[in-house]
């Protein structure tokens, strides 16, 4: 049986639309935790001049397989094995990263390690693109956010809504500019760098 994520489902629409936009003279693209596969049938068989590689922990790879299967698009790849807390990832450069709603839920260094490995595989000029809720200023931007904060924290204490200022600071000590900060609905960002080296 398939996975589903209803929050998959609401915000596939507007993310592909920024993703139209800013993947437009893009490649090939590595989405980091790809989750149940839902975003990478949509986004596959919307941006078909893509090819679309997915990836996530072993343990999640039979749901991604399933999606992929029943979908049967040929430019979205089955899921390679990606962990943050792996030394090296097996997997080549890519001109474009994407990635939803992952780094409030791991630790810290782990986001600190994701972004150490996405500055080995993406190519200088790519664009990364990160969606999910941030905190600016060091607050958050709803009542929603911080309800959503206190329920990932009570579930992990290492856990959290970033704020913007860490994880722009974090991004550009690997070379990657922003370029891009979209509003999003449900109180949620779209963050768009450039590897600039």
């Amino acid at each position: 049986m398939k996975p589903f994520a209803e929050s998959c489902e609401i915000n596939k629409h507007p993310i592909l639309e920024v993703l139209k936009r800013v993947f437009a003279d893009r490649g090939r693209v590595l989405e980091i935790a790809s989750g149940t596969g839902q975003h990478a049938v949509h986004f596959g068989r919307n941006l078909p001049h893509l090819t679309w590689q997915t990836s996530e922990l072993a343990k999640n790879h039979d749901g991604i397989k399933a999606w992929l299967e029943e979908a049967g698009l040929p430019n979205v790849l089955p899921p390679v094995a990606l962990d943050a807390d792996d030394e090296r990832w097996p997997v080549s450069t890519y001109d474009a990263i994407f990635n939803a709603n992952t780094v409030h839920i791991i630790s810290w260094p782990q986001v600190e390690s994701l972004f150490a490995h996405i500055a080995r595989v993406i190519e200088l000029g790519g664009c990364v693109c990160f969606y999910g809720p941030y905190n600016y200023g060091g607050k958050f931007t709803s009542e929603s956010n911080a309800r959503f904060d206190e329920w990932l924290k009570s579930r992990d204490p290492k856990s959290g809504v970033r704020d913007f200022e860490a994880m722009n600071k974090l991004a550009s000590t690997h070379g990657l500019h922003l370029i891009e900060d979209i509003e999003m609905p449900i109180n949620n960002r779209t963050l768009v760098w450039r590897a600039e080296g």
